[in-house]
């Protein structure tokens, strides 16, 4: 499982290092984002759950799993939900480093589990960042920007089209290797079935109406990378229906994707001490897994997305959906950048809606805030909103940064940094 096609992930260097101090690793996201085979190249023993046969041997007892040779990988281990307590309980007793890998593509629903704090680091794993996907070699880290204000520069040849084709082409290793968009295309409708039809049913809920389930998907599609109200996005699925799913129901869709890491949003920023002085909105910024998921959801190819077509994108945020999904590319790569940089990321906008900034990349005393803009270039005025907030955050340092398409990397004489997306990374 680490031979051939291996494509290295900024993951790998995380795994390991846990590895190396903590007892536990487990390894959380979406299905096919690639945990599997980034565990597997440091396990020396694998026992596979999504293998019914496995889970019916372990069912009578666990004790294969502690006797392995270690590091013992286990595969989907949320299908047997008692190992999570076992692994913890022989941890408690033989708390050595690098013993155990879990991955998982599901939390466990109605399963009371024991904390894994102190015992088993979790790590985030999403669809492939830019910086993973080889389109050239980043010359900007946003780690050296959390640490210290320097000048960014580098060069791409990197453009839209090769932007709108990374949207579509998915960052699931598997699916973005397929030769043509039309296999990749039937693989991630494909994916979209498997999440109503399988998935939704092995964590104990009964769909029953399939395409009611699709139509909030799509409604949800629509709102990517804005902060529109859950009532927006069934009525956005719902159109001109005078019987739409209850609230109830759309809130257990809602509960259940986020249960598949299927639904990614980022959460806002509530700041603990020092703040802009004005009232801030407290509901996420919308994302699914992966942009293509949402792109695919709305029957969007890549001409379709250069010509502008599709529905229009609901929520307060202006744009097309070109550019929502441009920033959700941006914002997945972004957070898994930021991960690896022991950083946290959140969104911010002013309730009166006057300011906004699509990410905040928050460690210590330091922001890094990130506007993500569908152009080329980038005007003296699109950097108020960075100022803004500079003004209003006088104690905090504050790493002005403008992520867009063109082609070269540089810092503004106001100190924004322009970075296309391309050469950002960790």
């Amino acid at each position: 499982m680490s031979g051939k096609g291996y494509l290295p992930r900024i993951a790998d260097g995380l795994v390991a290092e846990y590895l190396a101090d903590l007892p536990a690793v487990a390894i959380e996201g979406a299905k096919a984002v690639g945990k599997t085979r980034t565990a597997a190249r440091l396990a020396r023993t694998v026992f596979s759950l999504a293998r019914s046969a496995v889970v019916e041997n372990l069912r009578g007892g666990t004790d294969a799993v502690v006797r392995a040779a270690s590091p013992v990988l286990v595969d989907e281990w949320q299908r047997l939900p008692q190992i999570w307590d076992d692994i913890r309980s022989w941890i408690d007793e033989e708390p050595v480093p690098g013993r155990f890998l879990l991955t998982g593509s599901a939390a466990p629903r109605g399963v009371a589990l024991h904390s894994g704090a102190g015992r088993i680091a979790s790590i985030r794993m999403r669809p492939l960042s830019l910086a993973e996907r080889g389109l050239g070699s980043p010359s900007v880290s946003l780690t050296s920007l959390l640490a210290e204000t320097t000048q960014v520069a580098g060069a791409t040849e990197v453009g839209l089209a090769d932007y709108v084709r990374e949207i579509t082409g998915s960052g699931f290793p598997a699916i973005r290797a397929l030769a043509s968009a039309r296999a990749r295309s039937r693989a991630l409708d494909g994916y979209l079935e498997a999440v109503v039809h399988k998935q939704f049913p092995e964590l104990g809920l009964l769909v029953r109406k399939p395409a009611s389930l699709l139509a909030w998907l799509r409604g949800y599609a629509l709102a990517t990378s804005s902060t529109s109200a859950y009532t927006s996005i069934l009525d956005a699925a719902t159109p001109g229906q005078a019987d739409k799913p209850s609230k109830s129901a759309t809130l257990a869709y809602r509960d259940a994707l986020a249960s598949l890491w299927l639904i990614d949003p980022v959460p806002a920023w509530e700041p603990l001490v020092d703040g802009p002085g004005t009232p801030l909105v407290t509901g996420p910024k919308h994302h699914l897994a992966d942009p293509a998921l949402a792109a695919r959801l709305l029957s969007l190819d890549a001409e379709d997305l250069v010509a502008g077509g599709g529905p229009p994108a609901i929520g307060p945020q202006t744009g097309t959906v070109l550019g929502r999904l441009f920033e959700s590319l941006v914002t997945m790569s972004v957070r898994t950048y930021a991960h690896a940089a022991n950083a946290q990321v959140r969104h911010l906008r002013t309730a009166n809606g006057k300011h906004e900034v699509d990410l905040l990349v928050e460690r210590g005393d330091t922001i890094v805030a990130v506007e993500v803009k569908l152009a080329a270039a980038i005007t003296g005025s699109d950097g108020r909103h960075l100022h803004w907030l500079e003004r209003a955050l006088p104690t905090r340092r504050i790493v002005k940064v403008f992520v867009n398409t063109g082609p070269w990397a540089y810092t503004r004489e106001d100190g924004v940094h322009v970075v296309p997306a391309a050469l950002l990374g960790p």
